[in-house]
């Protein structure tokens, strides 16, 4: 299982509207996510709008493109687009690029 790190920026006008959609995400989007291998996924926000995501999976870029696949997914992100600033414009799960890890205990 490969561990995948990646950031977004929330838009500070918008971080109690972000984590208010969180706390109910829609039930057929947690199953896509689960069904598409995004194990252990978790979202961290900071006060100034770092969003850090970080999940587990066999294979991120399968993992992303099934997601891709599902209309729930381009629902859900054509909805949360405007919460993130994205200079080129683009969707949120297309902007994640996995971080490097340079360590791991």
């Amino acid at each position: 299982m490969k561990r995948v790190c990646f950031v977004l920026r929330v838009k500070p006008e918008r971080l109690e509207d972000y984590k208010q959609r969180h706390r109910v995400v829609w039930p057929e989007m947690r199953a896509a996510l689960r069904e598409t291998g995004w194990n252990n996924y978790s979202l961290f926000l900071r006060p100034d709008g770092l969003l850090v995501g970080y999940l587990e999976t066999a294979d991120f870029d399968r993992a992303r493109a099934e997601m891709a696949k599902r209309e729930v997914n381009e629902r859900w992100q054509r909805e949360m687009a405007d919460f993130f600033e994205q200079p080129d414009g683009a969707l949120p799960d297309r902007a994640m690029v996995p971080l490097e890890e340079v360590f791991h205990l």
